[in-house]
């Protein structure tokens, strides 16, 4: 944009996202976007003392539970531009990485890995890569892993057609039912890999992204769309619909914070611009349910399932929207860079970890996977003065 910057408010808080093109204001505001500088430093430098000592001699991160967790990390410390690829500890994972290239199926995720594993594996590890900026080195292993996670994708070659509730949706492997979670890994790889904004990839999982939102209309044709209609996402429409939050077919689903920041984004990857008005209804609802203590929209006993999982794709969502600021239902700005980096700051541990005890289900016990997404979500975090 040439130095010039997008700015975001609201004249009403539930009208939805109004951007303003405003260059002077711009300029203003960049000087004082996000946390202070020393408290993000101390709280990266301390996760990356800790990631340093938990790296295996394979240079993996928990290699033994999951192949994909070393990708977490290590675009965690990429991103936050406080490690090297040619430094050790990104080097050493690198390797690791290169040894999941299988040549013969063009994913990254082992010799013979679990079915279930291949989306997400090959996703993460395409983020890697592509943060490593060694494009040359590595352009044919990414560009083969693009290829393969198309290939998962449900259209035509799976017998699907657009009006299969299927559609469009990544799942974790081929045969597997898709999900908004397998999805906007796959698209966050397949965008990061650089595929063109007219690929038929993008095209046909905007159908799929749409049907994931509670929002009746043209993009989303489900029996179940209108029945909430808050303009939040849920799981996954396949099968009659699924929302980790609860609802049913009957009732609506509910949706909840990490899916529907996770449309969002996926949403403007597809190429939907962000004054569109599937956008701006997410975005109401955003600014209603705006916070950095749970997992918005989960039952109560559920809230901080994910929660790691959350701060990384809400940093990245409104990162891609390019907002400063949330202004909630009540009016109240929030610097969100702010939040979430004084969020991550109370609770990471004395080692400089972060753990999820309250998260059985989603691996965040794992302080590796946790201290990952943690890093990811800071890495968008970045003091802006």
């Amino acid at each position: 944009m040439n130095g010039l910057r997008w700015t975001v408010t609201a004249v009403v808080p539930l009208a939805g996202l109004l951007l303003l093109w405003n260059p002077g204001r711009g300029a203003d505001r960049a000087q004082k976007v996000g946390p202070d500088r020393q408290e993000w430093d101390a709280v990266v430098d301390k996760a990356i003392r800790f990631l340093m000592t938990s790296q295996d001699p394979a240079g993996s991160w928990s290699g033994r539970q999951s192949p994909g967790v070393t990708g977490v990390v290590l675009t965690g410390l990429l991103k936050t531009g406080k490690v090297s690829a040619k430094e050790p500890v990104a080097a050493n994972a690198l390797k690791y990485i290169e040894s999941l290239v299988n040549v013969e199926k063009g994913h990254i995720a082992g010799k013979a890995p679990k079915v279930q594993l291949q989306n997400y594996v090959t996703s993460v590890n395409v983020m890697a890569l592509v943060a490593a900026h060694e494009a040359g080195k590595y352009k044919r292993v990414i560009g083969d892993a693009a290829e393969f996670l198309k290939k998962l994708q449900w259209d035509e070659g799976h017998g699907k057609s657009a009006k299969d509730d299927f559609y469009g949706g990544f799942g974790y492997d081929s045969k597997s039912r898709p999900d908004m979670s397998n999805g906007q890994f796959a698209l966050e790889a397949l965008v990061a890999a650089g595929i063109p904004k007219d690929d038929p990839a993008l095209k046909k999982a905007l159908v799929f992204v749409s049907r994931c939102q509670n929002l009746k209309g043209e993009g989303n044709d489900q029996p179940w769309a209108g029945k909430v209609n808050d303009g939040s996402f849920i799981y996954s429409p396949a099968g009659g619909g699924q929302s980790k939050a609860g609802g049913s077919a009957e009732s609506g689903f509910v949706g909840y914070g990490s899916m529907t920041y996770a449309g969002i984004k996926s949403m403007i990857y597809c190429g939907v611009s962000r004054d569109d008005p599937r956008v701006k209804k997410a975005y109401s609802w955003i600014q209603k349910h705006y916070t950095v203590d749970a997992n918005p929209g989960m039952p109560k006993a559920l809230g901080e399932h994910g929660l790691y999982y959350y701060y990384n794709t809400m940093a990245k969502c409104l990162y891609t929207l390019g907002i400063d600021e949330v202004v909630d239902a009540q009016g109240q700005k929030h610097d969100w860079r702010k939040d979430i980096t004084e969020a991550l700051a109370k609770r990471q541990r004395q080692d400089g970890s972060w753990k999820n005890d309250k998260d059985p289900a989603w691996m965040e016990g794992d302080p590796n996977l946790a201290t990952g997404y943690a890093l990811m979500a800071l890495s968008y975090c970045k003091p802006k003065r």
